[in-house]
């Protein structure tokens, strides 16, 4: 999922103009950025969500965290992460 503090609407138009998304897409706009701070990746004095990739379980339980500044995750080493989590 994607985690933005831009409104539904503003999630909705971006992902239209890449074409669409094949993951949702969630809304933390009120209160603004309370799942972010929750998860320690909200950027209190810009106002936005920092790029961050989080592997939550089932239960609710986050499992890995990895902060991205100026980069994009590794798709081949998030699955591989996944997949060592899962083998645990």
């Amino acid at each position: 999922m994607g985690l933005s503090v831009d409104s539904g609407p503003a999630l909705n138009a971006w992902s239209t103009s890449m074409g669409g998304m094949r993951h949702p897409l969630l809304a933390d706009f009120w209160p603004h950025g309370g799942v972010a701070s929750s998860l320690g990746i909200f950027n209190e004095s810009a106002g936005i969500v920092n790029r961050a990739l989080i592997i939550i379980d089932p239960e609710g339980v986050v499992r890995h965290t990895e902060l991205h500044q100026g980069t994009l995750p590794d798709p081949a080493a998030a699955v591989a992460k996944l997949a060592e989590l899962q083998a645990a």
